[in-house]
């Protein structure tokens, strides 16, 4: 497996002394997330291997190559998942694209978002160095946590080669449960739940309905229904799977957007069709309303907005940073890459 390791040295001091952007593929299956794709095609899908996986530990350590289904499925015979429950997007997706997006499926607002699993990563920089940040354990980071700081970097800083990840076991229990009620409530119920000790492992408001998946524990599952009510959802596995994968009709639309918002936030007016998740804090919009009022609406509630598909992506598909977050952004990217070769312009334009 060396030489391929050794190709992708050659290939990025090639770029890097030539100042060739590079465009990092894998599984191709998140290509339409993030501003314009720019660079030659590096496709790096060959590098793939589940490298170190010992149940008792809770760990799994992979190449970045990796189907996300071979982990998945690596995983499932020992009873465990990957907690933040990723949205794969296609049958390709790998483990590393997976972390360069840093996106997070239902069981975020309980289990945490991808970055908070990743315990350690190998990066290949702009010199073709090899990089090692983090470890297979959770107190192995002293000073400046870079493993984390590369989940959701969108592969701007490098090639991460290899990911650490930390894994939980499958919960014992898991039912959905379905409460009919407006948006206003919802966002109220959801906030007085989250101050409770109550198994929400997801929640989603839609057209009207709250859907509760409580998860854990038996005794502490069934408590917890008895106390919150409402019926069983049948095919709930399919329900939360749609909405992981956005395979839910909601999801069919050719302008959507993500607002990351304090769950608190009271329904904003946006006109369109609203999703709500995790306890208020992910609002998914299809809206024609444009880019600045949907930003500025999330701004002035403390949040973000993103582009997140579809649309014109000329203004930016992110948010715009502040001039000091800026900055930080710049020096990350000329400490690592500071010819630019990397994914330019994805997360961040003109980086």
């Amino acid at each position: 497996m060396e030489h391929i390791l050794q190709g992708f040295r050659d290939r990025i001091a090639a770029a890097n002394a030539d100042g060739k952007p590079l465009r990092i593929v894998a599984g191709a299956s998140k290509d339409w997330y993030g501003n314009a794709l720019a660079g030659e095609v590096f496709d790096v899908s060959a590098w793939r291997g589940i490298v170190h996986y010992d149940p008792t530990e809770l760990v799994v350590t992979a190449r970045c190559g990796t189907p996300l289904a071979d982990i998945e499925a690596a995983l499932a015979e020992h009873g465990q998942i990957l907690a933040f429950e990723p949205p794969h997007f296609g049958a390709a997706a790998t483990i590393g694209g997976t972390i360069s997006c840093g996106l997070s499926g239902p069981r975020r607002q309980a289990a945490g978002a991808a970055r908070d699993f990743v315990l350690g990563a190998v990066l290949m920089d702009a010199k073709g160095e090899v990089l090692h940040f983090g470890g297979q354990v959770m107190k192995n980071v002293a000073g400046y946590d870079v493993s984390r700081l590369l989940t959701g970097s969108l592969g701007m800083l490098g090639l991460i080669t290899e990911v650490s990840v930390k894994v939980l076991p499958q919960p014992a229990a898991q039912y959905t449960l379905t409460l009919p009620m407006d948006q206003t409530e919802a966002i109220a119920k959801l906030n007085h739940w989250a101050g409770q000790p109550l198994p929400i492992s997801a929640s989603a408001w839609i057209d009207g309905v709250l859907h509760l998946r409580v998860a854990g524990a038996r005794a502490a599952v069934d408590a917890a229904c008895k106390k919150l009510g409402g019926p069983l959802m049948e095919n709930a596995t399919a329900f939360w799977a749609g909405l992981r994968e956005h395979a839910h009709p909601f999801f069919d639309a050719p302008v959507l957007w993500r607002l990351s918002l304090p769950p608190t936030t009271p329904s904003l007016d946006l006109g369109g069709v609203q999703l709500i998740e995790w306890g208020g804090a992910q609002r998914w919009l299809r809206s024609e309303a444009g880019a600045a009022e949907i930003r500025a609406a999330a701004e002035r509630a403390g949040g973000h907005a993103t582009l997140f598909r579809g649309g014109d992506k000329s203004a930016g598909v992110f948010h715009p940073l502040a001039p000091a977050v800026l900055q930080v952004h710049r020096n990350l990217k000329a400490a690592f890459d500071p010819r630019g070769i990397f994914n330019p312009g994805r997360l961040v334009q003109g980086l």
